[in-house]
Order: C-alpha cells, then structure tokens, then sequence
C-alpha cells in the first residue's frame, strides 16, 4: 500500500491547478478583456453575467443564472460534502471611467480559481464542495448585503477573492507580487437631500431658503471636520445636485459620501458626525435636510 502525505496531495493539486490554467489561458484571458470592453454598473452587469456563465457551461459546471431573485448574480457548485468554500466573482464598474478599480480582474481570478481547484478536487478525490458566486453590484449597491440576507454564504467555511492593487504598494519577490489576510475597512455611503424654497435670485431673493448654501455650509463643516478623525478614517464627498439654474435660489440639492472606518462600530460613529453637519447646516439655512444610508 502506497502512503500518499498531504505534502504530496498539495504538490498534485497545484500541477493539476496549474496545468488547467495553462489549458484555459485563452479562454479566461477572453472573458476578462471581453468584461473590460464592456463596463457595467450595479445591478445592470447582463453581459458579464451572460460571458462567464457561458464560460463556465461550455467548460462543463452547471450554472444557475440570475440566482437569489438577483438578475446579474450567478451560481455554480461541483463536489461533495458538508463543508465547502466560496469563490466570490465581482464584476461591475464605475461610473465614467469603467473598470478602473479592477474587477474584471477579481472576476477573472475567482473564474480561473473557481474551475482550476474544481479539477485538481475532482482528480484527487478531495471531499468538499467549491462554489462560485456572481456578486455583483459591489460598487455602492449593497450587492454582497443581499446575497447574505438570501443566504448565499449560509454554512460556508470560508468566502475568498483576491482584489488588484497599483504596482509598488506589495513587494515583489522573485517576480510575483501579493498579499494575503489584509486589514480592511468598514464603509458605508450616505447621501443628503437639502430642501428649501426656490425664489428670483435677482429680484427677490430674501423670499428664497438656499439649498445649495445648506449643502455648500455642510461641505466645508465636514471638510474642516477631517482634522479631528482618526488616521484610519476617510469622509470624501460631492454634491450631486447643486440647483437648476444660476439665477434661481436653489429648492433642493443634494450629496453623497463615502464613510470609511477601522471597525463597524467606529464608521458607525462617524456617520452620527458627518450627519450632525448635514442637520446643522440645514438649521443655518433654514432649510430641511433628509438622509440615508
């Protein structure tokens, strides 16, 4: 009898995972450019979804589309067991500059890790289960928060992806470059809507409530805010809406920020702080202001 050490297993999977992507490499190459060439926004990722889940039943998986009552999510799932591991697939861009954040990219190593280890299980024989998952809207949609209260990660052992970063922040060793178990950030975004009463800017302005001095005086409130954060905490913002036109007192306008923070509890802080200067601002005014988050 033949005493196989798991040292031996991990050294077959990777020959197996690597041999596999060699075979894939034009494959996975397409659908990672083909998503690049086509930026979509949360929630409206059709030709992402439609490209890996074709990817993926031409290559064998089964895959359920539109999965968890979500249009541009998909599911797919090989192996046995109780326990298995999700590989998380983003796919969605940015408004205006497409996929500048990556995630063509965090697509294109959840697919290949996805379909790669799929082999390497099913060649060795190793119990378990290996999911992936089509997460989109990751840019300011809430997504992954609606594949959780579905229960798309109920029982999962672990949920994995891998994220790129601009070259020179990680060192390079021996031509590769990573890093795993990093620290992240809890984050969230809120917006404010500034109401007040619109009046002739020239001839009676005293009859108007300035929204857009509510959303300007809120601005500089926060901005002069950032002093007293801690060095782990980002507020950034824009105002959205600033009126309709330069000879009218604006009736409404409106903004958003992105909140950022070390821990839930301390981003949840800095929303009470950032929401303060909405309301301060908004009483200076007198104007009304609604939020949320």
């Amino acid at each position: 009898m033949t005493v196989v050490s798991k040292l031996d297993s991990s050294d077959k999977a990777r020959n197996i995972i690597a041999r596999e992507t060699n075979r894939l490499r034009s494959q996975l190459e397409k659908v990672c450019l083909d998503i690049h060439s086509h930026p979509e926004l949360c929630y409206e990722e059709e030709f992402a979804h439609d490209t890996i889940c074709d990817f993926l039943e031409r290559n064998g998986f089964t895959v359920k589309r539109h999965a968890y009552d979500i249009s541009t999510c998909f599911e797919a799932e090989i192996g046995n067991g109780e326990h298995f591991i999700i590989y998380c697939a983003e796919y969605d861009a940015l408004p205006g500059i497409g996929h500048a954040c990556g995630h063509n990219l965090i697509a294109l190593s959840s697919i290949t890790a996805f379909v790669t280890a799929a082999k390497a299980a099913v060649e060795l024989g190793i119990l378990g289960r290996i999911r992936i998952l089509g997460t989109p809207a990751e840019e300011g949609g809430g997504g992954k928060i609606r594949l959780l209260d579905a229960g798309a990660f109920e029982g999962a052992a672990a949920a994995l992806m891998s994220h790129p970063t601009s070259m020179g922040r990680i060192k390079e060793v021996e031509g590769l470059a990573g890093a795993a178990g990093l620290v992240t950030v809890a984050a969230t975004k809120l917006t404010a809507n500034f109401f007040g009463k619109a009046a002739h800017a020239g001839a009676t302005p005293w009859q108007g409530h300035n929204a857009l001095d509510a959303a300007v005086g809120c601005y500089v409130s926060i901005s002069m805010m950032r002093q007293q954060i801690k060095p782990a905490e980002r507020i950034s913002g824009i105002i959205t809406n600033g009126g309709t036109a330069c000879n009218i007192i604006p009736e409404k306008t409106s903004m958003e920020y992105s909140i950022r923070s070390s821990t839930a509890h301390e981003c949840i802080d800095l929303i009470e702080k950032v929401t303060n200067c909405f309301e301060a601002a908004a009483a200076a005014t007198s104007c009304q202001v609604e939020t949320e988050t």
